[in-house]
C-alpha cells in the first residue's frame, strides 16, 4: 500500500469519528451576605449602627421643631373717647373740615399745626393745591372723603412711651396682612378696593393713606405711599 493511499484511508476513517466532547470543570461560588470587611473600613448598615445612640428609643416620637418667635397684635381702638384731649381736637378739626366740602378748610387746620404735616414723600409746594391735584376731582373732594373716611377706621397707639409715640389711622397700616380676620377686611374694604389690598399685600406694606397724629395734637403726616 502506497503511503499516499494510507494516509486516505487514515482521513477517511477519522471523517466518520464522531467528536469527542470537552468537558469543562465549573465551580459553585457562593455569596454570603456580607463579607468581611477590609481592614479601615465600616459597612453602610454598620457605620448608621455606630452613629446611633444606643440609648435612643425607636418608638419616641419626633421632637416637634421650636416655634417661631411670635409677637402680640397691636391693639385696635375704635372708641375716640380714649383719646388724649389734644388728640381728640386734631383729629375733630381734620373731621369737621372733610365733611365741609370746602377744602379751604383743612388749610387753616394745617397752618394752626406746630410743625407743617408730611403731605407727600416729594417735596411738594402748596399743600392745598397738591392735595386738589392727588383727587381724582378738580375740588378736591375725593382727598376730604379719603380723609374723613381714614379718621372715622379703627386706630392704633404706636411706640408708645417712645418720641415716636403716636395714634395712627387706620389701623391697618401698622397691622400684620397675614392676621386679618374676615370682618376687619370688611373694614379694610370701606377705605380700598380689593385690588389696591392686592397690590398692598404683594409688597407687604400698607401704602394708601394714613393719619399720624402725636400724643401732643400734633398732626405729623397724612400721606400716601411707602
Amino acid at each position: 500500500m502506497s503511503k499516499r493511499l494510507f494516509l486516505l484511508l487514515v482521513a477517511a476513517s477519522l471523517a466518520g469519528t464522531p467528536a469527542i466532547a470537552k468537558t469543562v470543570r465549573t465551580d459553585t461560588i457562593r455569596i454570603t451576605p456580607m463579607e468581611a470587611p477590609a481592614s479601615g473600613t465600616i459597612p453602610v448598615e454598620d457605620s448608621l449602627t455606630a452613629q446611633k445612640d444606643p440609648s435612643a428609643d425607636d418608638n419616641a416620637p419626633l421632637e416637634e421643631p421650636a416655634p417661631a418667635e411670635t409677637y402680640p397684635l397691636p391693639e385696635v381702638l375704635y372708641d375716640p373717647s380714649l383719646l388724649p384731649t389734644p388728640v381728640a381736637r386734631m383729629r375733630s378739626q381734620l373731621l369737621d373740615a372733610a365733611i365741609s366740602g370746602d377744602i379751604e378748610r383743612l388749610r387753616m387746620v394745617l397752618e394752626s399745626n406746630e410743625v407743617p404735616p408730611t403731605l407727600s414723600l416729594i417735596e411738594i409746594g402748596d399743600p392745598i393745591e397738591f392735595l386738589k391735584e392727588s383727587s381724582g376731582d378738580p375740588d378736591g373732594l375725593e382727598i376730604l372723603a379719603i380723609l374723613a373716611d381714614t379718621l372715622d377706621a379703627g386706630f392704633l397707639h404706636a411706640d408708645v412711651g417712645t418720641a415716636q409715640e403716636m395714634y395712627i389711622w387706620p389701623y391697618f397700616a401698622r397691622y400684620p396682612f397675614h392676621a386679618l380676620t374676615a370682618d376687619q377686611k370688611v373694614e379694610m374694604y370701606r377705605i380700598v378696593t380689593a385690588a389696591d389690598f392686592a397690590e398692598m399685600e404683594a409688597f407687604g406694606v400698607w401704602l394708601f393713606y394714613r393719619v399720624g397724629i402725636g400724643k401732643d395734637g400734633t398732626l405729623h403726616y397724612f400721606v400716601a405711599g411707602e
